[in-house]
């Protein structure tokens, strides 16, 4: 095991929200099948998983097309309404590890940046369901002009922070999302849920948060840093 020092201690670690820090996915899936079913469509199994890790309001455009007579705002509202709901009711489903990777995160003082596609309130209410204070800062979908796949909401969050992408990072869940913070320069952590992530040598693979330590995060780091060419000798 690659020891924690100074030199490998990433600046700052990134978290998708959605599928990644907590299981909301089949939350969001249902809300948009029952909002297509209230007007009369249909949206598929395949229709949910073609829109995970998209923006809100990219999804909500392909609702209409399914025939949901709403403008997207209404649309975005609806969907984040009626999961908050959920949330409220039943608690925040965290993802395996999650829980535990990110309090060891926070006890070694590593700053943390919550960057996901759902608004404010709805990230807002999950991370005050934490059983402890995780992130200095929460990145959301109506902050930024252009959703993931698309960098800018990681690169908003390393500029907040004060730090270099490349000295971060992110775990994401989804195509969309690793492609957006691999693009902005982090080192990029898939962890697949509800859809595949193909391999691609931008960023790293792994089964899941459950037994990842804050040592390994620093082996990951250490070792996705000694392959840019920056740190080629």
């Amino acid at each position: 095991m690659t020891p924690v020092t100074h030199s490998n201690l990433p600046a700052a670690v990134l978290w998708d929200m959605d599928g990644t820090l907590v299981d909301t996915e089949p939350f969001w899936i249902e809300a948009e099948t029952d909002l297509v079913a209230s007007f009369g469509g249909v949206w598929t199994h395949e229709d949910a998983l073609s829109v995970v890790g998209s923006g809100l309001w990219e999804s909500a455009r392909l609702l209409q097309t399914h025939g949901v007579k709403l403008g997207v705002d209404e649309i975005v509202q609806n969907l984040t309404d009626t999961v908050m709901s959920r949330i409220r009711a039943e608690g925040a489903p965290y993802r395996p590890g999650a829980l535990e990777l990110l309090r060891e995160l926070r006890e070694a003082g590593i700053p943390t940046a919550l960057v996901t596609m759902s608004i404010g309130p709805m990230a807002s209410l999950v991370v005050d369901s934490l059983p402890f204070p995780g992130f200095d800062l929460l990145v959301t979908g109506d902050l930024v002009d252009k959703p993931k796949p698309h960098p800018e909401s990681y690169l908003l969050a390393a500029a907040r922070l004060g730090v270099n992408p490349a000295d971060c990072v992110a775990f994401e869940d989804s195509p969309p999302g690793i492609r957006s913070a691999a693009d902005a320069g982090t080192v990029a952590v898939g962890i697949p849920h509800a859809v595949a992530i193909p391999a691609h040598p931008d960023y790293i693979l792994r089964e899941t948060l459950a037994g990842l330590t804050l040592a390994d995060v620093c082996a990951l780091f250490a070792e996705r840093r000694a392959l840019t060419p920056e740190n080629t000798l």
